[in-house]
């Protein structure tokens, strides 16, 4: 119990150091990061927010 505790714990922390979709610094990490590793959702939201501004 502990464990899962620890866990999620941690998986919250990590999700709420993400920077916001579609700001200057989500933009900047993802033209860092291989275009072959972005997700489909991803890819939409860079054309939506980094490209199409």
């Amino acid at each position: 119990m502990k464990r899962l505790f620890a866990v999620l714990l941690t998986a919250l922390f990590l999700a709420g150091c993400a920077p916001e979709v579609g700001s200057e610094a989500w933009c900047n990490d993802l033209k860092e990061k291989p275009k072959g590793d972005w997700t489909a959702n991803e890819a939409a939201d860079f054309a939506k927010h980094c490209v199409f501004k």
